[in-house]
This record gives C-alpha cells, sequence and structure tokens, in this order.
C-alpha cells in the first residue's frame, strides 16, 4: 500500500464523491452480487473519467480513501487498474474483451541497456511466440513495436487506458501500430526492466491465455518455460552485451510489479560484478553498507534499503543501489541477531520467507562480499541537491554521494546510478 500523500486536501468534485460511494458500498455489500452491481457502477463512471483523460479525479479520490485508511482505498485501485488495463469493446457488431499485458526483460551489463523501436520481422516472430505458447486459439494479438524502459511506460491509468485501446483497435483491425514518436531519455543503470507490451483481443466471454483451456496445476508454469525458451534468443538480440532473463508476460499492473521486485537482487549482483571488473579487485576486496530509509523516518517505518559499496579499507562510497519495498514489505523486520552477517547463508526453502534484510544479506555474501556494515534506524530519503541521485550511508552513517575514484572519472568511465 502506497504512503500517505503529503499534498493538502481540497473539496472532492461530485465525480470523486461517486467513486468514493460506490467503492464504500461494495466494501460493505453482504453478497456477491451486491458487490460486483456496486463494482459496475464503478468501472462505468471510471471508463468515462479515464477516457476522457480526467485523471486528477481519479487521483483526488484515491488520496482520499487511502488517507481514510478505508477498505474503499483497494477497491478502488483494483477497478482504475481494472478499467486502464482492460476493456469490452464493440467492433462491427460483435464485442470482444481486451487486456494489455506487458512481457518484462530483466537486464544487466557493464555497458548500456537498449530502447526503442523493434524492426517489424522481429515484431513478428515475438507475436508468433506469444501465439504459439501463451495466448489461446483464437486470440487476437497487438505488440507494440518498441521496447520501453520504465521511463518511457505510460506515466498515468488515463494513458495506459489509451495505449490499451490504440493496440486493442490495431488488433482488431489487423494493423500494426506505430512506436511512440519522441519516447523519454533513460538513465543509466547497470540492472534494469525493459518492457513488450501488447493488447490481446479475444470474443467477448472466451479465454485470453491457453492455460484458461486447459486448467492442469503446471500448465501455466509449461507456457511460460516455453514462452523463456522460444522467445530469450531474439529478445537477446535486442539487447546485446546483457546478460537477461524473462518474465511471465501478464496484465500490464501485475507483470509490472513483479518486474519490479524481481529487478533488485539484479542490481546487487550487476553492482557486484561492475565494481569488480571496473576496479580491478577480487570481490573480498569490497565491502558495503546498509541503511532502511523513509518518507517519515519519525514513524520507524522502512520504505526502501540503501546499499552502499566502498574498496576495503577506504571511506568513500563507490557505488550504490537502492531496494525498494512494496506491499507487505513495508511493515518491515524484526532487528537481525549479532551473527546474522557471518552466518552461513540460508537455504532456498529458508530465503522464500526471509525479509528483503535477509535477502540483501545473502545476495552480497553471495556476491563474495562478507565485510558488510548494518546501520540500525530509519533514515531521510535525501538525494544529491545537484543531480538527484540517492545518497549513501558510509561507515559512519553520514549521508553522501557515491562517487567512483577520480582516476576512472578522469578516465571517461560511464557514470551508472
Amino acid at each position: 500500500m502506497r504512503r500517505l500523500s503529503k499534498t493538502p486536501s481540497f473539496k472532492l468534485s461530485a465525480d470523486s464523491q461517486r467513486l468514493l460511494q460506490f467503492a464504500q458500498a461494495a466494501a460493505q455489500a453482504s453478497s456477491r452480487i451486491e458487490e460486483r452491481a456496486w463494482e459496475r457502477r464503478l468501472d462505468a463512471l471510471l471508463h468515462r473519467l479515464l477516457k476522457n483523460s480526467h485523471q486528477s479525479v481519479v487521483d483526488a479520490v484515491l488520496d482520499h480513501a487511502f488517507k481514510l485508511q478505508s477498505p474503499a482505498y483497494d477497491i478502488l485501485m483494483d477497478s482504475v487498474e481494472a478499467v486502464s488495463e482492460s476493456c469490452l469493446i464493440e467492433h462491427e457488431g460483435a464485442m470482444y474483451d481486451s487486456l494489455l499485458i506487458a512481457a518484462p526483460i530483466l537486464a544487466w551489463t557493464r555497458f548500456s541497456i537498449g530502447s526503442g523501436p523493434i524492426a517489424q520481422d522481429m515484431v513478428t516472430t515475438l507475436s508468433a511466440h506469444l501465439h504459439a505458447h501463451l495466448l489461446a486459439p483464437g486470440a487476437r494479438l497487438a505488440v507494440m513495436p518498441q521496447l520501453y524502459s520504465i521511463d518511457q511506460l505510460p506515466r498515468t491509468h488515463s494513458e495506459t487506458f489509451a495505449l490499451m485501446h490504440k493496440l486493442a483497435d490495431a488488433a482488431l483491425k489487423g494493423a500494426a501500430p506505430r512506436p511512440t514518436a519522441q519516447a523519454a531519455e533513460t538513465a543509466p543503470f547497470l540492472a534494469d526492466t525493459r518492457y513488450l507490451l501488447a493488447a490481446i483481443v479475444v470474443n467477448s466471454g472466451e479465454p485470453i491465455f491457453g492455460w484458461q483451456e486447459n486448467p492442469a496445476p503446471t500448465a501455466r508454469e509449461h507456457a511460460f518455460s516455453q514462452w523463456k525458451a522460444q522467445a530469450m534468443p531474439n529478445v537477446s538480440r535486442l539487447l546485446p552485451g546483457c546478460g537477461i532473463d524473462l518474465l511471465m508476460p501478464e496484465g500490464y499492473y501485475a507483470a509490472c510489479r513483479e518486474a519490479d521486485k524481481q529487478i533488485r537482487p539484479a542490481s546487487i549482483r550487476a553492482a557486484a560484478h561492475y565494481l569488480t571488473h571496473t576496479l580491478g579487485v577480487e570481490s573480498d576486496m569490497l565491502q558495503a553498507t546498509i541503511g532502511g530509509f523513509g518518507v517519515d523516518p519519525a514513524d520507524g517505518r522502512v520504505d526502501e534499503y540503501r546499499i552502499g559499496f566502498l574498496l576495503h579499507q577506504n571511506p568513500d562510497v563507490v557505488y550504490g543501489v537502492v531496494w525498494p519495498l512494496y506491499g507487505n514489505e513495508e511493515e518491515g523486520a524484526p532487528p537481525l541477531p549479532d551473527n546474522a552477517i557471518t552466518g552461513l547463508p540460508p537455504t532456498q526453502t529458508e530465503l522464500a520467507d526471509a525479509s528483503p534484510l535477509e535477502e540483501i544479506l545473502v545476495l552480497l555474501r553471495a556476491c563474495g562480499i562478507t565485510r558488510i556494515k548494518r546501520h540500525e534506524g530509519c533514515y531521510p530519503m535525501e538525494s544529491c541537491e545537484d543531480c538527484g541521485a540517492s545518497l549513501f550511508l558510509d561507515l559512519d552513517a553520514e549521508l553522501v554521494h557515491a562517487e567512483m575514484p577520480e582516476e576512472l572519472q578522469q578516465q571517461g568511465t560511464t557514470h551508472f546510478h
């Protein structure tokens, strides 16, 4: 659940009030049939607002519901996401269901991670693999001929709604959608996510994915493994010089959330790899600091961990990685025992239930970094006033800018965030 907005409150518009009333009524419903009746009214109003790009009305009611700590907030958020990523659409007298999906690609490199337009022959090949391994028979598909970075994804629900309808219309007409004319610039990261976006269209009420017709326990996993095996060589051509991993193509918001979580371990591994090669040192010559950071440090709730990397016997932070927390992870974890940093790594079974902090420690040790300083408490989420980069804790718990050694900067080493 997101944090409380710091923006000043103002009176809700009539449409915002109706959205809140419908969501509250759905939360109080005593039967599924009543709940769905309220949800239909909620969805219909959201559809009109997003179609007319009235994002501010939607944002206002979400902020208000969150401040109330109301069950209506979750219902509102679920409905906003559902309406903006899917729809019932009419075409030539028939009704169709459409879903916007994202196929996330985790990428890491010492160089740069590409993005931008994709050649039509590659779009055709990837579309064929999606049809063959993931989609239900008869499903229509339109793939955006563009590899998105997170900075280039739709920024609002209204923009997501517009893109979904654009791709659904292309799928119904059998047309090739055009890439975005001017995509936003992307900051260089050692590890980052790229996204393929597409819309699936089926006759209303029919399955969208193949495993909906064959609900065997392993059908979904088998489809995913086939997609990875067949699509990996093609995606590798889009991202030369990068290590990559493919995540499950699924509904837009679910896919983006999963990608946000899965890129975090890759960021630590990529940082350790980059530093050992760039600095010409073994991993045991690196050390790390870990600190918890929050929007409101006074309440003690951690919103992200920041990991600073240093050379052994050198007080300067040379690189940093941010590990944001999502959902229930915001609740944090109890303090680790004194032997947690030097103790043996947990097994895979234990790691499945590990806290984010424990996972970070395991990843650092797996990279060969055993000198780890864990700073207690919660620190303010401060950034550099000049460049906006996150600040990290040094060994003395001072917030500092991560800077590579001066001699490497003079050699023109690429600056990664």
